[in-house]
């Protein structure tokens, strides 16, 4: 099999390194149809923040696949990144090497996070951009539907992406089971920085049932509230408004705690001591700790949270043995299609030549044959004896289904090499 990937991820550079090489979708557009006409017959590109990766069938003419490994100067080249990116950043694998990687990177098993649920939407974008381009063929689409496969089964099949394994996500699936349901439970957001966007997402996403957020810039809960609904809230109201909510998550950059326990005593007080369980992910802490003492407050931190996210790590990581066992099977079944490409078209080139053969010994000796019935005859006679010579080891390739690929492998070649058919695919190419 002649597949080759060549790529940059996290395992080889930090991130510094690796977004020197992302290819925009627009990028991609220019790139592939100039790396397909330069080194192969159909390819496709991924490029995520955290891999960059090339995959393609060499064509016939750049000859053996090292002569590739000038594709991975190119993509440095097209991105000027040789003062940041080095050859020694990026890897390169071939045939089955570089099929059960695209199979493990579709399953989130070769994720920086394990199970990461995005890569396979990644995966088809990055598959349909090159559709697009017409640079994908019958091999690489097989490939990639495989790959599917094998990301749809690891998330039905396993837990691998099940659990939160980011602080924000970890905060609200907290919030979920404390309560049985958010949609009738109101939340306030206590800043609207990158993890309280996040945060916000997720409640969104969650089905909270009320989202309310404040900021020390109000203009940035705005913009938060914009994109995802919600309503804000004056950053001076926060004690007036932790009265009236259910859950309180902060996450606000602050050197001292920006809700202290006797407010908090206050608050209670004002809502008559209805549980109120607040979340803090700020760091520093939002909350002093001490407010964990009031009656019906439940506090949660950071460490709680960190908490959360290691035990959910190590539940996906123990079912990577049970993707694995998926991969394997899909790695089986895609070898089998791939065998009978190579088993169809040399019963066929087997075929042709015997029949090349055949037609040929018949024109040389057919003036013999001076009545059309004995021609005719001829004609049926040696077509008899072509077919029953061809009979078995046709067989025995069709059948030969529950054998291993490489005994598979090594029939087809001695067979192609004993009659000369790689010359005869070759002339007719």
């Amino acid at each position: 099999m002649n597949l080759v990937s060549i790529g940059i991820n996290h395992r080889t550079a930090p991130l510094e390194v690796r977004e020197k090489l992302w290819f925009s979708a627009e990028e991609m557009r220019s790139v592939l149809p100039a790396i397909r006409d330069r080194w192969f017959s159909e390819c496709f590109l991924v490029s995520t923040c955290n891999r960059t990766e090339i995959y393609g069938i060499p064509s016939a003419a750049i000859g053996n696949p090292p002569a590739v490994n000038n594709l991975g100067q190119y993509l440095i080249d097209a991105k000027s990144a040789r003062s940041s990116v080095d050859k020694h950043h990026l890897y390169s694998l071939h045939s089955t090497f570089a099929v059960n990687h695209l199979l493990r990177v579709a399953s989130g098993v070769d994720s920086m996070v394990v199970g990461d649920v995005q890569i396979l939407s990644q995966l088809k974008e990055g598959f349909n951009l090159a559709q697009d381009q017409k640079t994908i063929g019958i091999f690489l689409n097989r490939l990639v539907q495989s790959a599917y496969r094998v990301g749809k089964r690891a998330r039905t099949e396993s837990t691998i992406g099940e659990g939160a394994v980011s602080i924000s996500y970890a905060a609200v699936e907290l919030a979920g089971k404390i309560f049985d349901s958010l949609s009738k439970k109101s939340a306030l957001l206590v800043g609207a920085g990158e993890t309280g966007e996040l945060t916000a997402r997720h409640l969104t996403g969650k089905g909270i049932g009320r989202l309310l957020i404040t900021n020390r810039t109000r203009s940035k809960a705005e913009d938060v509230v914009t994109s995802l609904g919600g309503t804000v809230v004056d950053f001076d109201e926060l004690s007036d408004t932790m009265t009236e909510v259910d859950i309180v998550i902060t996450s606000v950059e602050s050197q001292q705690p920006m809700i202290t326990a006797s407010q908090l005593a206050d608050v209670m007080r004002k809502r008559s001591h209805r549980p109120l369980f607040i979340i803090d992910i700020g760091v520093p802490r939002n909350v002093e700790p001490a407010a964990n003492a009031i009656e019906n407050v439940f506090l949660h931190d950071l460490d709680a949270l960190l908490g959360i996210v290691d035990q959910n790590l190590e539940k996906r990581k123990s079912e990577i043995p049970l993707v694995n066992s998926i991969i394997l099977e899909e790695l089986k079944e895609f070898y089998a299609w791939y065998s009978s490409l190579e088993v169809n078209p040399t019963i066929a080139d087997l075929h042709t030549h015997f029949e090349e053969i055949r037609q040929n010994e018949v024109a040389k000796n057919v003036n013999r044959f001076s009545s059309p019935n004995d021609r005719e005859l001829l004609d049926l006679v040696t077509k008899r004896i072509v077919n029953k010579l061809l009979h078995l080891p046709t067989t025995m390739l069709k059948n030969g289904h529950e054998e291993p690929d490489e005994v598979k492998r090594k029939r087809i070649h001695i067979l192609r090499t004993l009659f000369g058919l790689n010359n005869d695919a070759n002339k007719r190419s």
